[in-house]
């Protein structure tokens, strides 16, 4: 079942509306700055010999250029109004046909399939609430790999500068579109707020420190195969950014 045929069953399986339902007609504009992520995964999904899962693929902003660069992708979203996004991008992109969107969670996602690669990129699993959130995820992650399978997912934990700068302040991140931070350092959750137009929704992120993701990824039975500080590799050194490529055993 290609892109377009699979929207007709992605709408009678699900609906509630998604969180981002409410922001999925901005959020590329909104996202348009983020940009460093894309090749990495793009490199990531080369190094494989494919299908490639992404939970929480949104708009398609990683999966439609791995598309594009010839691999199959299995993409995951809770959002069917950001998973209709998707599925125009890859249209409009000529790699429909390469795109497999499916509605459903990423701690039980819709996929039988086994495959080499997973991807949770732009730090979807930080929406997850609590260590035993995450590791229901993590779980279900591993559990998609073939022996040998890789799941790879970027996250943050923030930096002193980082809270005091934004903490409390609308910005306009980009034209028309606002944000506030909302910082919560003893909960480690941040609350974020996208406002434009009639478009306005809140959301909860909780972050962790590296050690605690390590000690999760270990009890969800992946190993950790590098982690990452950035998109160019360079090896983590207690910086904001971990890319994390774990490998099942």
């Amino acid at each position: 079942m290609n892109a377009s045929e699979q929207s007709a069953s992605d709408r009678g399986s699900h609906s509630t509306p998604a969180l981002y339902d409410a922001i999925a007609g901005i959020y590329d504009p909104w996202s348009a700055s983020v940009t460093e992520d894309i090749g990495y995964y793009v490199e990531t999904s080369l190094d494989s010999a494919g299908p490639v899962v992404e939970l929480a693929c949104g708009t398609g902003r990683i999966a439609v250029p791995i598309a594009k660069a010839g691999r199959r992708v299995i993409g995951v979203d809770q959002s069917a109004a950001m998973l209709d996004m998707a599925r125009a991008y890859a249209e409009r992109e000529g790699v429909g046909a390469r795109l497999d969107l499916r509605l459903g969670d990423v701690c039980a996602p819709p996929v039988p399939e086994r495959v080499p690669l997973v991807i949770c990129p732009f730090r979807s699993l930080l929406h997850l609430e609590g260590d035993a959130a995450k590791l229901r995820a993590l779980c279900a992650a591993a559990a998609l790999l073939e022996p040998g399978g890789r799941f790879v997912f970027d996250v943050f934990a923030p930096s002193r500068e980082d809270i005091e700068e934004t903490d409390g302040r609308w910005l306009e991140r980009e034209p028309g579109i606002w944000e506030r931070a909302d910082w919560d350092e003893a909960a480690h959750t941040l609350v974020l707020s996208v406002r434009s137009g009639d478009a306005d929704v809140s959301f909860a992120l909780h972050w962790l420190d590296h050690r605690s993701w390590e000690r999760l990824i270990l009890e969800a039975g992946l190993v950790v195969e590098s982690l990452h500080g950035w998109f160019d590799r360079r090896p983590f050194s207690g910086g904001e950014d971990m890319i994390w490529v774990c490998r099942r055993p």
